[in-house]
């Protein structure tokens, strides 16, 4: 069973963590497969001998959880907070901070562009551990602010000889009705010959899902009607009597279904030579796979703008809020804008390669180790989205509070007769980013004969990494034709399906083109879009559309290069003042960051010409940051420990583009717009982020496996990057809306951690297999927001951050049998903030409280085989948000239904 230890550990390599947390072995090596409560004891000596403030995922434990990625599973540990969506986590917090850095087997890993892996594709199955570095020591590959996750694959000589091991499991959406498979095989053996200790290690997995959400929803926008009764010049006509002005309403209302199919294969493999006891080399290789595809489905209706044709939207109904009586609850519309409707379907595939050796050498008082690799990442991807719209403007009965959202009806419109739908557009889009990196260390560790100072380490690491990005799109807006949908080149229409639970939403099937239609027929549906363009006469989108694919300008994207180089040098110490053992760490480490990074400045006129010019900048700093850990055995079954640590995170490729768009506003067609142009910029001066941390952890060990800690901390950190729009006086075009990645002000993070594990061993008989785990986190995260703002720069909440979130988990173990029941919950958080009239910064949309009941078991069937029943997501909350339009008043912004889970499976070892 997976076990979770809130554990500090003294390794900063991969291979000395493996060999410290694997588990029980025999005389041989040999690694044997252990219980849960044998988990919970190894997780406790492990988090009970370390160095540096950790939490880990021991290597006995993975696999036995119903959780298909690496993600997941960390979810459940304290301190870590997960994002998700589309029926998978794919976003991380640690501490409250996102800024992690992601390591493979203690090399630096990262997918595509960015500077870090996805983590949702490390399949839980084939991994043999992952720890979850807070605080860090000097020889650990530079950690982010929010410090490092390791990832861990077994290698050949953790086994005896020959092992075959593996898994697979089929798994059930209760929203698709599909069942997907996961599998994970290993072979691995291993050999004594003339030149040595030999052994070789293969491992394959693949995880698939096929996923559908269905969301019920407004837009971000809320309108102000000053007048009511209004009349035909206004836009919007309220024919309810006696509502005044300034009542607010959400500009559209509509519904979101996300459906797709996720393939991530994975290849990983391990060679060792051991040609003397005090020497070893190895080899490593890693493929990670991606294969999408993907068709979301949008459904929208804009309550306040007129049609293109002229046609006023009138409210009746009108009901307001008696709280709040500039708030609408509820109102029936006609008139206006009619409905629209796109799908939008994606291919999309990732590859990701790393290739590494290295060696350890033990000469008796130095260890030496050193490691070379190589890595590349690269993602590509084609979207056909074809857009529709009602024939008329159908009426819209609407209820802004029902159920935690908005619910809608649309009275005697027929949604599944083709003659209600015309085409209004084609969208083309493709795409390629990639990365690549090399990297190189070397370190020595060497003991010494002093009283105190036990250990000195040095080492050196030197990396490289490139970063690049080409896309482009183009979109043919067909509505003015008023040619049906069902007249295109896409074969039948199909009704558009749903995944909501109950009866809440009462319009929520509509008819589009198949996923097949619609990329099977693209070049039919490329020269449809071309004619009606010739038809309109619009000489740009004529061009656009003559080619085979949409062209990717020279110059569009991004260009990154970096090199960085690192030095660093710690003592290892240990002594007893007044009896009392006490040991620990001291160091620095030294970082050089050496970058260029190239964009282009991207002009359009008020006549819609474009110009693009390249621009490239540079920079280069210094990080130092110092590192201490120390702990205090107080007793044989308490002990203390403190930490202090400097980290920083580098800006993300994407921030520090320098690329440029300016779009200048038409007078013409803009008559009432007072700013000169728009400016979409990337921001190259942007600073790294850092933070100074401090840690104070009290852990309490007892039983064979019990265990109970405390942990306090802090994190002063400087110079958060969000993305903020702002009205500015911009060179010679005058006040312009400027909208850029800006480094915030200073912010604070503090909060504590609570975790106990424990079998219930006092009990009799079968009641002694009972056992339980548990953890709480609170944090308290704020940072000032930018003094360029002009706001002057307030403490505000820092987004994404919740303030609670706990993990309860109950067991039973006893002979063959294992069950595990585990909640997660955690509390709400903000999403973004906006600014009033004032421009003063509220929480302008924030998530509410989440929650997850999870539920597995297996049965040791034999001890070569065992059998798995797991459920997830077993409450199927919903994923809520809401939207402040003012400091005091909200709508309820999105309502999500996300998947159910039911998996059967074995796992085998021979």
């Amino acid at each position: 069973m997976m076990t979770l230890a809130s554990a500090p550990c003294a390794m900063a390599q991969s291979h000395e963590v493996q060999d410290s947390e694997a588990p029980a072995a025999d005389t041989d090596g040999q690694i044997l497969v252990t219980g849960l409560r044998a988990s919970l004891q190894s997780a406790s000596q492990l988090k009970r001998n370390s160095e540096s403030i950790l939490d880990a995922i021991v290597a006995q434990d993975i696999g036995k959880l119903p959780d298909n990625q690496a993600i997941e599973a960390l979810a459940r540990l304290p301190g870590v907070q997960v994002t998700r969506s589309d029926d998978e986590a794919n976003g991380i917090l640690v501490r409250g901070l996102p800024n992690v850095t992601t390591t493979f087997n203690g090399r630096e890993l990262f997918t595509v562009e960015n500077r870090r892996a996805n983590l949702q594709d490390f399949p839980a199955g084939a991994l043999a551990g992952i720890e979850v570095y807070k605080s860090a020591t000097a020889d650990l590959v530079d950690p982010g602010l929010a410090g490092l996750i390791n990832v861990r694959t077994r290698r050949p000589f953790d086994f005896k000889g020959l092992e075959l091991a593996g898994s697979v499991r089929g798994a059930w959406n209760e929203q698709t009705k599909k069942i997907d498979p996961t599998y994970n095989l290993m072979v691995s053996d291993r050999w004594n010959t003339g030149i040595g200790d030999i052994g070789l290690l293969v491992n394959y997995s693949l995880v698939q899902t096929r996923y559908r959400n269905a969301v019920r929803f407004i837009n971000s926008d809320v309108t102000t009607i000053d007048r009511g009764n209004s009349n035909a010049a206004d836009d919007v006509l309220v024919t309810t009597p006696g509502i005044g002005g300034n009542v607010h309403v959400p500009n559209e209302i509509g519904l979101y279904y996300s459906r797709g199919k996720r393939v991530r294969p994975s290849v990983n493999g391990a060679f060792q030579w051991r040609p003397a006891q005090n020497f070893e080399m190895y080899l490593e290789g890693l493929w990670q796979g991606y294969r999408g595809k993907n068709a979301n489905d949008r459904f929208g209706t804009n309550l306040v703008d007129r049609s293109d044709a002229g046609l006023q939207a009138t409210f009746s109904n009108v009901v307001l809020d008696p709280k709040d009586p500039t708030r609408i609850t509820s109102l029936t519309k006609s008139g206006g804008k009619p409905g629209e409707t796109y799908r939008s379907t994606t291919n999309d595939q990732g590859d990701t390669y790393q290739y590494a050796g290295g060696f350890k050498w033990n000469t008796g008082r130095a260890e030496i180790t050193g490691e070379g690799a190589w890595t590349k990442s690269v993602y590509t991807w084609k979207t056909y989205s074809l857009d529709g719209q009602t024939s008329t403007s159908p009426t819209v009965d609407v209820n802004f509070d029902r159920d935690n959202g908005v619910s809608f009806a649309l009275p005697g419109f027929a949604g599944l007769d083709p003659k209600s739908w015309i085409w209004r557009g084609f969208y083309d889009s493709r795409g390629r980013s990639e990365g690549a990196g090399t990297q190189w260390r070397m370190d020595v560790k060497l003991d010494t004969d002093w009283a105190v100072v036990k250990r000195l380490d040095f080492g050196l690491r030197a990396t490289t990494h490139t970063a690049r990005t080409r896309s482009g799109d183009r979109y043919a807006w067909t509505a003015p034709l008023a040619l049906p949908l069902a007249s295109l080149p896409i074969g039948p229409l199909e009704t558009v399906t749903d995944g909501f639970r109950g009866d809440v939403q009462p319009f929520k099937n509509w008819l589009t083109a198949s996923r097949d239609g619609i990329r099977d027929n693209y070049e039919k549906l490329r020269l449809a879009s071309l004619d009606a363009m010739k038809k309109l006469d619009w000489a740009s989108d004529i061009a656009n559309w003559s080619t085979p694919e949409a062209q990717i300008p020279a110059r569009s994207g991004f260009d990154a290069s970096e090199n960085s180089y690192a030095a660093y040098a710690q003592s290892r110490f240990d002594f007893e003042p007044a009896g009392v053992p006490v040991d620990g760490t001291l160091g620095v480490r030294i970082v050089n960051t050496d970058g260029h990074y190239s964009g282009t400045f991207q002009q359009t006129d008020a006549n819609g010409v474009v110009t693009l010019v390249p621009l490239t900048t540079k920079q280069n700093y210094v990080n130092v940051l110092p590192t201490f850990q120390a702990r205090w055995k107080i007793t044989p079954k308490l002990q203390l420990r403190v930490g202090a640590t400097r980290t920083f995170t580098r800006p993300s490729f994407g921030d520090l583009n320098p690329t440029r768009t300016i779009s200048i506003v038409n007078p013409t067609k803009s008559p009432n717009e007072t700013r000169a142009a728009y400016v979409s910029s990337g921001n190259p001066n942007l600073t790294p982020l850092t933070s100074d941390n401090y840690d104070v952890s009290l852990e309490y060990y007892f039983g064979n496996a019990g265990s109970a800690s405390a942990a306090v901390f802090r994190r002063d950190v400087n110079g958060f990057i969000n993305t903020y729009t702002r009205d500015v006086q911009y060179g010679n075009y005058g006040l312009v809306s400027l909208t850029q990645p800006e480094n915030a002000g200073k912010g604070k993070i503090q909060g504590f951690e609570l975790s106990g594990q424990t079998f219930f061993d006092f009990l009799p008989g079968w009641l002694s297999g009972f056992g339980a785990q548990a953890n709480l986190t609170y944090l308290d995260a704020k940072n000032a927001l930018p003094e360029t703002l002009g706001t002057g720069a307030p403490m505000v909440a820092i987004t994404g951050v919740s303030k609670w979130t706990y993990n309860l988990a109950g067991f039973y173990e006893k002979g063959p049998l294992a069950v595990r029941l585990s909640y997660n919950r955690r509390s709400g958080w903000v999403n973004s903030y906006s600014r009033n009239s004032n421009e003063s910064q509220y929480a302008g949309e924030l998530a509410r409280p989440v929650a997850r009941l999870d539920f597995s078991t297996s049965y040791e069937w034999s001890k070569n085989v065992t059998f798995t029943f797991e459920a997830s997501n077993i409450l199927a909350q919903p994923y809520e948000n809401y939207r402040y339009y003012s400091e005091t008043a909200y709508y309820a912004r999105d309502v999500r239904d996300e998947g159910r889970f039911v998996s059967l499976g074995a796992r085998f070892k021979f």
